[in-house]
């Protein structure tokens, strides 16, 4: 049995597809559905089993969780503004840690999400103390459990791997409000307005001009599942296609992708901003500080681990994900 935590959320469900499409169901699923609205996450992939967080925690403190042949613990709080820093200690760091400990004691392989959020305001992107100095609770209660990982790897008894995510992007992500992706953003203002949005200049960039690691989610799970292939390779890793891309980008390739759609021709960046079909907004003064106006993965320890295969840019993902959020709306009417 696999164990996938965070099953009915983003990076979770699209792993569930990817062991789906290896022809591996045999899945326990691990989520909090008191919002039942997330079901919707789990119904395109095929599991055994569900368990609830708390009960899945029990069961791991307990150590009555027999036949697990790897964990895939993608479930955490991944607000960036949450502020109730004793909450996102223990459903991020401390629960790691417990199962940390169960998978070690078990001997089982145990792939966890870690985050950019670590190197805060960069901008040195390599996976290094000196490089790591998080801007927020979140990224300091992720950046936490990979010193613990850090100080472990010379007696590890199973494989353990950290995934340090930049920007995902891709289906499954619609319940998570805010936090959602610029590309999941942008396609909703798109069709609700005509237009789309982005942060105006600050920081020394440009209107729309902030530069992010932008990842596909599903480049996301194939990383993870080549660790599955690989169970002799234990380290934190960055999880990002080492490119930097700006979110003009982003949000030309939505519009332009709608366009096309629709029948009609593409446009450059002026020539959008020109027709109000992209807009600027003044950068909020509470992200100011707290803000990543850069990020770019350094990928050689991922690469010299490994992974080839090339990542989806921008243009290529962001494209691909437009597409199938417009099929799925159509098939919706």
């Amino acid at each position: 049995m696999i164990v996938v935590t965070g099953a009915a959320g983003f990076i979770g469900s699209n792993i569930i597809r990817g062991l789906n499409r290896r022809g591996i169901t045999n899945i326990l699923a691990v989520d909090d559905l008191t919002d039942g609205d997330k079901f919707v996450n789990l119904v395109g992939g095929q599991i055994s089993d569900y368990m609830h967080k708390d009960e899945f925690r029990r069961g791991v403190l307990e150590g009555f969780l027999p036949g697990v042949r790897a964990v895939f613990h993608q479930g955490a709080c991944s607000d960036t503004t949450e502020r109730n820093g004793q909450f996102m200690m223990d459903n991020n760091y401390r629960v790691t840690l417990e199962l940390f400990e169960y998978c070690q004691t078990h001997k089982v392989p145990l792939m966890y999400a870690s985050s950019a959020a670590v190197y805060g305001a960069g901008p040195h992107y390599a996976e290094s103390l000196e490089n790591e100095k998080p801007l927020n609770v979140y990224g300091y209660s992720k950046f936490l459990f990979d010193q613990v990982l850090r100080a472990r790897m010379s007696s590890l008894t199973a494989q353990v791997v950290g995934l340090r995510y930049f920007n995902v992007y891709g289906p499954q992500e619609q319940h998570k409000g805010r936090m959602a992706s610029v590309a999941f953003h942008n396609m909703n203002q798109f069709i609700d307005e005509g237009h789309v949005r982005l942060f105006g200049g600050w920081d020394g960039y440009a209107d729309g001009g902030q530069l992010r690691d932008f990842i596909s989610v599903h480049d996301v799970v194939d990383v993870n599942l080549h660790f599955l292939d690989h169970p002799k390779v234990s380290g934190i890793f960055n999880c990002g296609t080492g490119r930097a891309q700006p979110f003009n980008d982003v949000a030309s390739t939505v519009v332009n992708t709608m366009r096309t759609l629709r029948g009609q021709a593409p446009m450059s960046l002026e020539e959008l901003v020109r027709h109000g079909s992209l807009r600027y907004t003044a950068f909020p003064e509470d992200l100011k500080g707290r803000y990543q106006s850069y990020t770019q993965a350094d990928v050689s320890a991922l690469r010299a681990a490994g992974y080839k295969s090339e990542m989806r840019d921008v243009q290529t993902g962001v494209a691909e994900y437009v597409r199938a959020l417009h099929e799925a709306s159509a098939g919706a009417q």
